[in-house]
């Protein structure tokens, strides 16, 4: 497999590091909605860092600086950044890379939010690079495939837990990059080449990490 960026595990940091900046539409904490970038990060925290008076924008700022990485799109998890799971498929000439973290101890289940949760600080976090330029609609489009194939490996997966069925975690994120080069994608349906290959490697990697996390915790 290659990669399109570099891969760096240096704890309590993973961080995906592109050669030149990529356009991006996600949620992260510190680059929601459309923004660009050369770096994305996933941090390791534990419970004792996120008190009730610690301001979690603040905290992963502060942690993204000491490291010179201002810029970076952030995520936070209390899932072991080791035990990430890499996945790329090839449709046609679209290739997709998904990168994901996968803890379930936020699990919810669409439409029927639970009261109360013993952990808060479970979550997905994931990174989907496409090899197209997108447009904006393109972009949209492909984040509601990420976040279909991502449900659905988490619901094939609810077979290997114990306890009630989920769709996600209350605190999932999603960041779909792209670059800024050549004519951009209009559309990313799942009839296209590009919706397919979103599809394919956020499954495989979401997947994999659910089954991974279910086994651990079983």
């Amino acid at each position: 497999m290659k990669l399109p960026f570099r891969l760096d595990l240096r704890h309590p940091m993973l961080t995906v590091r592109f050669e030149v900046e990529q356009r991006m539409l996600g949620w992260s904490l510190t680059k929601p909605g459309f923004a660009t970038t050369r770096d994305v990060v996933w941090l390791e925290v534990r419970d004792a860092d996120l008190g009730p008076h610690v301001d979690p924008l603040d905290f992963v700022r502060t942690k993204l600086s000491a490291q010179g990485l201002d810029d970076a799109a952030a995520f936070m998890t209390a899932r072991e950044i080791a035990r990430h799971h890499v996945a790329q498929s090839q449709v046609g000439c679209a290739i997709v890379t998904c990168v994901t973290t996968v803890g379930l101890t936020n699990g919810e289940k669409v439409g029927e939010r639970r009261g109360a949760h013993d952990c808060v600080a479970g979550t997905i976090n994931t990174l989907v690079h496409v090899s197209h330029a997108l447009s904006q609609g393109a972009f949209v489009e492909s984040v509601s495939i990420a976040t279909q194939a991502r449900t659905a490996a988490i619901m094939d997966t609810n077979k290997l837990r114990d306890g009630p069925a989920i769709t996600g975690t209350g605190t999932d994120c999603i960041i779909v990059a792209a670059p800024e080069i050549d004519a951009a994608a209009t559309c990313a349906g799942l009839h296209t080449e590009l919706g397919e290959a979103i599809g394919a490697a956020v499954y495989e990697a979401t997947y994999a990490g659910a089954a991974e996390w279910s086994a651990e915790t079983a």
